[in-house]
């Protein structure tokens, strides 16, 4: 997904992201991505999944 995703101006909405070490990320804790990809399918916990979406900064 991360070929497809683009930065956007605006945050995407209602998606708080603390990772500030990603590409995606916005002053104020926002993920600035255009769309967003949680993973694993079939996930049993919060501490299983992963945002396939993020990208480090260069």
């Amino acid at each position: 997904m991360q070929s497809r995703v683009e930065k956007q101006n605006q945050p995407l909405g209602g998606v708080k992201c603390v990772v500030n070490s990603c590409e995606f990320y916005g002053n104020g804790d926002h993920c600035m991505a255009s769309a967003i990809e949680v993973q694993p399918r079939n996930a049993q916990d919060t501490q299983e999944t992963d945002c396939a979406t993020f990208k480090p900064k260069h």
